[in-house]
């Protein structure tokens, strides 16, 4: 068994293509139940049809009343939900800058279960070309990739949930792959992340470390752009009072765990599930966001794979916040992607295969057992793919490096190849030819 998970010969392209299958099909049967048995606002628990997206919704209708600051006032905002859906069901506070008003605004033109569809459908569809690009060339069947990716766990969480985890992984994996040809579209890509503020930390500092000035340019411009269309559209009012929101948003949601340690996945959440006092969390919070990016600065920094600066930053984005959600966890997706892209290609390291597809699976019990057992697995899942991606990438920095690359460290398939023996010049390059 240890041989078999070690090799990772028990990920079988028959497996490969079947479970996820599988997985999809129940998922797909699970939310299905959940629309047909649903009165086009409640579910069949009296719960709001989506959950988080029933404040976003009424959000929307708050704005186009000519209330923009009410969704900022949580007890005005949670009687506007009480008033739509009942005064029994479960209410949900807002946590967005005023940016994110506009999508609210938009969905709120439709009906209520129409809006829930096309908001998930259309940012599943970012998701899904984000995802599926990062894996063509690689040789993968087109349709077992878009399986694998509708089938990753939180795809599920984030459907149930209507949120924004498609958005934030599709605009994340675009402007990824934008980078090195369209600099100034993967900066606007950038830009529009702005409504998710915990994850805008590590995007400066790797575009700054790998030197992508446009980007960075274009970024910078993007979020002054949207600064001042939110301020034109709904007045700096609506900026105060988010700014007085974030006090509420930091002791009660983040601090307290009004919303259960369990569905936080951050070390920050961790510290504090475990009995921690909040010093403590923010300290061991602090550690981990600094050792994250400082192994990412020297990341970008390097001549690694673009490939593996990509899914580091993709994972980073989730380690250096303390408010970090399950449904967040759609960033994994990309994340594994551009992993397993680099890693048919130049080969996997022992375990290598397995921690993938256990990555690739946590999101799915991350909850359950943090809420059973208190063990934080999504966060150490996490850790341990960043890991992977940074190993791989100093492995492939020293073979690059040394002056015997056989002797390196290398994954197995890329013993011997020639392709990491010293590069010839020119010239030299001309006398061989000759």
């Amino acid at each position: 068994m240890w041989s078999s998970l070690k090799s990772g010969s028990w990920l079988t392209r028959e497996r490969l293509r079947v479970y996820p299958a599988l997985l999809l099909a129940f998922q797909a049967i699970a939310i299905l139940t959940l629309v047909l048995t649903s009165d086009g606002r409640h579910d069949l628990f009296g719960r709001p049809l989506g959950t988080d997206f029933a404040q976003v919704w009424v959000a929307g209708t708050e704005v186009l009343g000519g209330r923009p600051e009410q969704p900022f006032d949580l007890a005005a905002h949670l009687a506007g939900q009480r008033a739509f859906f009942g005064p029994a069901t479960d209410v949900y506070g807002w946590h967005y800058p005023p940016y994110f008003l506009v999508v609210a605004a938009l969905l709120a033109t439709l009906p209520y279960a129409l809006a829930l569809a096309v908001w998930q459908l259309s940012s599943l569809s970012l998701y899904l070309a984000g995802t599926c690009a990062v894996l063509r060339g690689t040789g993968l069947p087109r349709r077992d990739i878009v399986v694998a990716a509708l089938a990753f766990p939180a795809v599920f969480i984030n459907l149930t949930h209507g949120q924004n985890g498609f958005l934030t992984a599709g605009l994340f994996a675009g402007a990824l792959l934008c980078l090195k040809k369209r600099p100034w579209l993967a900066g606007i890509a950038f830009a529009l992340l702005v409504y998710k503020p915990q994850f805008g930390l590590v995007i400066p500092v790797a575009l700054i470390a790998g030197r992508c000035w446009r980007t960075v340019a274009s970024a910078g411009l993007g979020v002054a752009v949207l600064t001042g269309l939110s301020l034109g559209a709904f007045g700096p009012g609506t900026w105060t009072a988010f700014l007085n929101s974030l006090e509420f948003t930091r002791r009660v949601v983040l601090e307290e765990g009004n919303i259960g340690w369990e569905k936080i996945q951050s070390a920050f959440s961790a510290v504090r599930m475990l009995g921690g006092s909040v010093t403590a969390a923010y300290s061991v919070q602090a550690v981990v966001t600094g050792a994250v990016l400082g192994a990412l600065v020297w990341l970008w920094h390097s001549r690694a794979d673009a490939r593996l600066k990509f899914a580091a930053l993709l994972c980073a984005a989730l380690l250096t916040t303390p408010y970090c959600l399950d449904y967040d966890m759609v960033l994994l997706g990309p994340a594994i992607a551009f992993m397993v892209a680099h890693a048919l290609e130049r080969g996997f390291f022992p375990l290598e295969k397995t921690m993938l597809a256990a990555a690739w699976l946590t999101p799915l019990i991350a909850r359950i057992v943090a809420k059973l057992s208190y063990i934080p697995l999504g966060t150490t899942m996490m850790c341990l793919l960043f890991a992977a991606i940074i190993l791989r990438a100093i492995s492939e920095a020293y073979a690059s490096n040394s002056s015997d690359p056989e002797s390196a460290w290398q994954p197995e398939p890329l013993r011997n190849l020639h392709v990491l023996r010293p590069r010839l010049d020119k010239a030299e390059l001309g006398s061989k030819s000759a």
